[in-house]
């Protein structure tokens, strides 16, 4: 049922498909809402975390954008300024109440697979709780100096030094109307107040008045789930495969395979799909399964055969990372000053 709510809604926004009269009726309704909650959020502001560093990493559209990509360079980049980073994150899609630490064991299930990811792949503190703030108070406790919220641009309980917003190059805004006739969370004009955009592939539609900076993925190993073997993508090419993909975009994994001379066979989910094993028994056994790193954390105690997961790596331009950093020391710099 999920999967075909996602799919149909997929076709409105991203596609030529008109988004029905009872769509368009609901969105002044979500604005207003979502306006009344901006309102009540900022009134119930975490002040005392004001002047600390924290970056919020986040989108203005429904569904992935790389989002958790970007978390984890921006992890690397500060532990390798000598800084101390850590992430909190709501943990979307947990079975699980309250706070939690994670560690790279941590059950994707309990926490969440976006955190299980970023605490293996980081190596940082991550905490997952629906209340932001008070993650970010559990981390600073920790000794850590620079928070990263891993999609948060609509929390505004949270102070902020710095936000990120992240654009899907391959979808952008869709058909540029708000939710739910359309994919945005808050209007365009929402752009002009954040600090940084990024733009994840190639994207030509941004207004004219915004600065954009590009990323783009570099894939590493392909690692088996069952003895951790590893391949290079290349060492597929001419074959045929099922790609497995439980992500906000699921076409841009299949499109880097496709890309690589693979032959793909489509199994898209939902996103945050929580996988069993009964979702592989339709596929022949005689071709490989590629799979996100993502669905991989999911998936490792399937007990799946012959099923390979891509890790990837964000690049971004060297002289915005270096101002990045600058702005991270800084930040650090004044709240120790303050204490």
């Amino acid at each position: 049922m999920r999967a075909d709510i996602e799919q149909k809604l997929s076709r409105i926004w991203y596609g030529q498909e008109p988004a029905p009269w009872w769509l368009n009726l609901l969105t002044p309704l979500y604005w207003l809402v979502a306006r009344i909650d901006r309102w009540w959020k900022l009134r119930q502001r975490c002040e005392d975390l004001s002047g600390k560093c924290i970056i919020v990493v986040g989108n203005i559209t429904a569904g992935g954008s790389g989002k958790t990509p970007l978390v984890i360079r921006l992890c690397r980049l500060a532990a390798g300024a000598g800084l101390k980073p850590g992430v909190i994150s709501r943990g979307y899609g947990r079975k699980e109440r309250g706070l939690r630490q994670v560690n790279a064991a941590s059950s994707p299930e309990s926490v969440g697979d976006e955190p299980v990811l970023i605490a293996h792949r980081a190596g940082v503190p991550v905490i997952v709780s629906a209340d932001r703030c008070e993650a970010a108070r559990v981390l600073l406790e920790k000794g850590v100096n620079v928070v990263i919220c891993d999609d948060g641009l609509q929390h505004h309980r949270l102070p902020r030094s710095m936000e990120i917003c992240v654009i899907d190059g391959s979808r952008g805004f869709g058909n540029g109307r708000l939710m739910p006739a359309g994919p945005l969370r808050e209007p365009l004009s929402r752009l002009a107040s954040v600090g940084h955009v990024v733009v994840n592939g190639e994207f030509d539609d941004l207004p004219a008045s915004i600065t954009a900076h590009s990323m783009h993925f570099v894939t590493g190993m392909l690692r088996s789930l069952d003895d951790g073997m590893a391949w290079r993508l290349s060492q597929f090419k001419g074959c045929k495969v099922h790609a497995v993909a439980g992500i906000g975009n699921p076409r841009r994994f299949f499109d880097l395979l496709r890309n690589s001379g693979i032959t793909v066979m489509e199994n898209a989910f939902p996103d945050h799909h929580a996988f069993r094993k009964e979702d592989f028994e339709q596929m022949d056994s005689d071709f490989p399964i590629l799979m996100t790193e993502k669905d991989a954390v999911k998936c490792t105690r399937l007990g799946l055969k012959n099923a390979w997961f891509l890790s990837v790596d964000a690049v971004l331009p060297a002289e915005w990372e270096s101002d990045l950093v600058a702005q991270m020391r800084r930040q650090v710099s004044e709240q120790g000053a303050v204490q």
